[in-house]
């Protein structure tokens, strides 16, 4: 325990994971392009939206997507009757999200410098896959966990449910200061990709992308570097906004419904409930924004008078990887932490967010403690 601070709970190693597979944005537009020979007007559109909507590129377990129209069943040409089917999706599901998950984690234990027998509970988080026995098994079998581990799955919970569990792993160690909990996301979005038949579709098949990314919350130790503090938060849902994003299960994979008033609904309500987290303290430095889509990055920005770099990191992540459902808060968090580390910045405080069906947002406060403030604690404990 940071024997200055007892009450500190922090982020202490992240790592994050991502399929072979690289698909340039250009590339998947074309692909569904030329799906809509028969519908000219839509092509065109669908064309306009992929470069419009801030993705370059994204990542897929999927490797048709890489491919000539014709072996690609996600975007069926004309007949459509070998679709895959939700069984097959869950499938692939199941073969996929292991390795990414595995990686994932081991690789924020390194950062974490914990070991997997110390691992007190294990938070798994994902909307794109179910089966049982799940994920959170399947860790605990290949990692060396604990057979004893405390599992808490959160599935299907949408893009928020990233930060959620952030929120839940600090709310677990504040009950009991001991515990280190292991957070696991997967999202294996591409495989949910439905052949297009109106403009809605489109939105949100611009953007998402494959991933896995991993945490560990617990109490800072000396010796920790460069981690964040995590500071208050809650979840909140946001008026007149239920039928805004949907997530259903159907016959062929799961049914994404996204709203273009989002980002406006996100305008209008953001800033009081952004007011009542601060308690009118001045706004921070640091913007952790789940990039749902540029639309609403922009929103955020307009709304709290933000700068063009305070948004960078968001916009950086949807550029390269695009929307990772839950996963993209904490792909935001490492590259802000990496690159507060290369400029070598004194601690600063921010506020992360992210928001899901409901419609949800999750906001909490967090605070960058950078290596020179470990240090410094160290030296004092040693003092005393």
């Amino acid at each position: 325990m940071n024997p200055n601070n007892p009450s500190d709970i922090a982020i202490l190693g992240m790592g994050t994971a991502l399929p072979a597979h690289r698909v340039a944005q250009p590339e998947i537009a074309g692909l569904i392009a030329a799906s809509l020979h028969d519908r000219p007007d839509l092509a065109r559109f669908a064309k306009r939206i992929f470069r419009s909507c801030g993705v370059e590129t994204r990542y897929t377990v999927e490797p048709s997507y890489l491919g000539p129209l014709e072996e690609c069943r996600y975007i069926p040409s004309g007949e459509q009757s070998d679709i895959p089917t939700t069984k097959e999706r869950m499938d692939t599901y199941q073969r996929e999200a292991l390795p990414l998950a595995i990686q994932a984690a081991e690789e924020a234990m390194r950062d974490a410098q914990i070991s997997p027998e110390a691992i007190t509970h294990l938070i798994t988080v994902s909307c794109t896959g179910q089966y049982l026995p799940g994920l959170d098994v399947q860790l605990i079998q290949h990692m060396g966990l604990s057979a004893r581990v405390n599992r808490l799955p959160l599935i299907f919970q949408g893009c928020a449910a990233g930060l959620k569990a952030i929120q839940m792993a600090r709310d677990v160690v504040q009950g009991a200061p001991s515990s280190q909990v292991l957070i696991v996301c997967v999202e294996l979005c591409t495989l949910h990709f439905q052949p297009v038949q109106d403009r809605e579709a489109l939105f949100a098949a611009s953007f998402f992308g494959d991933a896995a990314s991993a945490s560990i919350v617990g109490m800072p130790e000396i010796g920790h570097r460069d981690y964040l503090s995590l500071g208050t938060g809650y979840s909140v849902l946001l008026p007149d906004s239920t039928a805004d994003m949907t997530w259903k299960v159907s016959d062929y994979g799961y049914d994404l419904y996204l709203s273009p008033r989002i980002p406006k609904l996100l305008g209008v309500h953001l800033e009081e409930e952004l007011g009542l987290l601060l308690h009118n303290e001045a706004p921070p430095e640091l913007w952790a924004i789940h990039p749902g889509g540029r639309g609403i990055v922009d929103s955020v920005q307009e709304v709290m008078h933000l700068r063009p770099e305070q948004t960078k990191y968001s916009r950086d992540i949807l550029k390269d990887y695009g929307n990772l459902s839950s996963n993209t808060i904490l792909f935001v968090l490492q590259a802000m932490r990496e690159d507060m580390k290369i400029r070598e910045e004194l601690s600063t405080e921010g506020i992360a967010m992210a928001f899901g069906p409901g419609l949800t947002a999750e906001l909490m406060k967090f605070t960058y403690v950078p290596a020179v403030t470990s240090l410094m604690e160290e030296q004092d404990h040693v003092l005393l």
